[in-house]
């Protein structure tokens, strides 16, 4: 029976908030197995809700945890919200690495879709589509001459590509323009050149450059994973979507849940049923 997983030691990390821009002390440890997460609030990052306490951006650490297949982790801060980090998933990905991943004695679960499921909001959409493995088709959509046609869409199948190598390195990206707005409503205090891409009117700002060709679409990639990952599942299927964020990840997640005809849980007794996507993906070096 493939078993669920967690670490193997306690890790701890510092950083700051990208919204609240306040030091946040981070500590992962191993939890039980079927320990559950509950989505709240998705305007600019995805928030958790429980007994009326929000932990917000929390999306570049689930990220990292499907990426790596942890299933069940403790998570403690002395913060609302999560670090930045470098503004990817690459940090939290070599903290689990470095903490290690052990298997529990619970099986492992996992979400296949069966039949399709869309939510669309004006021209945005966003559709969980049957596909044996897990794959992520996405485009994206911005009025800037930086974004030519490599940079809008891009098409991951973890059965061919690396998570680690090829998508938790893509940061989170805004525009000059935006940042005053965004820190007169109390958001981005702690965004800097050192946690994001920033882009003036016509140029990407950071010094060094791009990780990747396409890592604006990655980092929605990036972030879709961990999103999705909210539902407490790895999943197995297909991803489109087109100009979605946060909100509308987690709204046509919320939407799939509510449809038990749309999808089914389930376990494989051993490691060469599982769709070849989850046997590549796992546990490969940064």
């Amino acid at each position: 029976m493939l078993k669920q997983s967690t670490l193997k030691n306690l890790i701890k990390t510092t950083g700051v908030g990208l919204h609240t821009g306040a030091r946040v002390d981070l500590t992962l440890r191993p939890a039980p197995p079927d320990t559950g997460k509950l989505v709240g609030e998705a305007r600019l990052a995805s928030t958790l809700i429980k007994n009326g306490v929000k932990v917000h951006t929390v999306e570049h650490l689930m990220s990292a945890l499907a990426g790596l297949g942890v299933d069940n982790i403790y998570v403690d801060l002395d913060a609302p919200e999560l670090p930045i980090m470098d503004g990817s998933a690459g940090p939290f990905v070599l903290l689990l690495q470095q903490a290690g991943i052990e298997e529990q004695s619970a099986p492992k679960r996992y979400l296949r879709i069966k039949s399709a499921v869309e939510v669309r909001q004006d021209d945005k959409w966003a559709r969980f589509e049957p596909h044996h493995g897990f794959m992520l088709d996405f485009t994206i959509d911005f009025p800037h001459p930086v974004f030519g046609s490599e940079n809008r869409h891009v098409l991951i199948d973890f059965a061919e590509h690396s998570y680690t190598k090829e998508v938790s390195r893509a940061r989170t990206f805004g525009f000059m323009q935006d940042v005053e707005a965004m820190r007169s409503a109390g958001l981005a205090l702690g965004g800097s050149l050192q946690n994001a891409i920033v882009l003036d009117e016509t140029h990407v700002l950071n010094s060094e450059g791009l990780r990747y060709d396409n890592e604006f679409a990655k980092h929605k990639v990036l972030d879709a994973i961990g999103d999705l990952y909210l539902m407490g599942h790895a999943l197995i299927g297909r991803y489109a979507a087109y100009k979605s964020g946060h909100a509308l990840n987690n709204a046509v997640s919320r939407l799939l849940l509510t449809r038990p005809d749309a999808f089914e849980m389930v376990t494989f007794e051993t490691a060469a049923e599982v769709p070849s996507a989850f046997q590549a993906w796992r546990l490969q070096p940064a």
